[in-house]
């Protein structure tokens, strides 16, 4: 009996020892997830880090001190009322984006590292606007942004955490403000559509003024071409006039006075006709030289019947000088006119080429003066 009651009494202390051996084992395996880190304590005092998985412990004098996060974390930072450097007020709102790099200093260094980030960033906020106008405020937010984490991120290195990204979200000036800033914002687009629209008139009147310029070249240079022309035409006219005188002259000298007496007046003739049939006139005044017209003709009628006279000796004269052959007696001169009879009609005018009209009548005195002689 001793024996028996001995033995079960070793068996129960088995038993117990192995309950609590196996309670401890179980106390002491730890399973830590993965984006976490648990730091271990022995008596209050950190003695090391369990990274994400299987870990032991010793249950009897550790255990599990802060279980910290290790992943990036978004930060609300709570609005705020922030004065400018030009004194006006507005209203911030921003979100801070961390990450803890090392669980220690996270859970040692800080008591609390999420307050701690939020008062941290709300004072580099406060600093860096109030350092800043309110234009630039709004006009450059990512510079402000820049500066906040480089300020931030060197405060939180101490504490085992880096911030990866701040971003304002919202910056909000009061209503009366918003009011004088879309005032001015009309005024400017109104300044900007006065300038546009006088750059546009300059513009338009320099192209018009262009295209009148090049249109008085066109201009000039068509007068002048046509002034060119028009000297041309009178060089060649005056050479056609010239050409005639000579050839009146010519006709002179050989003895023509009657052909061309008969010529200026068969033209003064031919415009007296022109003019009396001209269908503004109504009324015909005929000039004071109309009576040394009426002489002119009775010449003309002698002068056909000379003609009608010469033409017979003309063709006798011509046979006898074919038949003296080149002797000495010098053959009479032949004049200019063309023989006709006596019932022959007067002969032609000439070509417009032979006289132009100014010449008869700076030579329309000189028959009127021979018919009076």
């Amino acid at each position: 009996m001793p024996i028996d009651a001995y033995l079960n009494g070793t068996n129960i202390a088995l038993v117990i020892l192995a309950v609590v051996i196996g309670v401890l084992v179980v106390k002491g395996i730890k399973i830590v997830p993965q984006g976490e880190e648990w730091t271990v304590e022995r008596f209050g005092r950190y003695v090391r880090t369990l990274p994400p998985g299987l870990g032991l412990i010793n249950p009897l004098f550790s255990r599990v001190g802060r279980r910290i996060n290790m992943m990036e974390t978004v930060l609300d930072i709570p609005e705020q009322d922030v004065i400018t450097r030009d004194n006006a007020s507005v209203k911030v709102d921003a979100i801070v984006f961390y990450q803890v790099v090392d669980a220690r200093r996270a859970a040692y260094e800080v008591r609390d590292l999420e307050r701690a980030l939020v008062n941290l960033a709300l004072t580099n906020i406060r600093s860096v606007l109030g350092s800043t106008d309110l234009d630039e405020a709004l006009s450059s937010r990512d510079e402000m942004n820049r500066k906040i984490l480089h300020t931030m991120d060197e405060a939180t290195d101490p504490w085992g955490t880096k911030i990866t990204r701040v971003e304002i979200r919202d910056i909000s000036p009061p209503q009366d403000l918003v009011d004088a800033m879309a005032a001015q914002m009309k005024a400017e687009r109104e300044k900007r559509a006065a300038i546009l629209e006088a750059q546009g008139y300059r513009q338009s009147q320099i192209e018009r003024a262009e295209g009148d310029k090049q249109s008085k070249i066109l201009q000039a240079e068509g007068d002048l071409e046509a002034a060119r022309r028009e000297a041309e035409a009178r060089e060649r006219l005056a050479l056609a006039e010239a050409n005639a005188t000579d050839s009146v002259a010519a006709a002179i000298n050989r003895g023509g006075h009657d052909a061309v007496n008969y010529f200026v007046a068969l033209k003064y003739t031919e415009a007296l006709s022109d003019f009396a049939q001209s269908p503004n006139q109504k009324t015909v005044f005929l000039p004071l030289e109309a009576t040394s017209l009426l002489g002119s003709i009775g010449g003309i009628r002698e002068l056909l019947k000379e003609l009608g006279s010469n033409s017979g000796s003309d063709g006798g004269g011509v046979a006898g000088g074919q038949a003296s052959g080149t002797g000495g007696s010098r053959p009479a001169p032949r004049r200019s006119v063309p023989s006709a009879g006596p019932s022959a009609a007067p002969p032609a005018a000439p070509s417009a080429t032979a006289v132009s009209p100014p010449a008869p009548r700076r030579q329309a005195s000189r028959p009127d003066e021979e018919g009076r002689r």
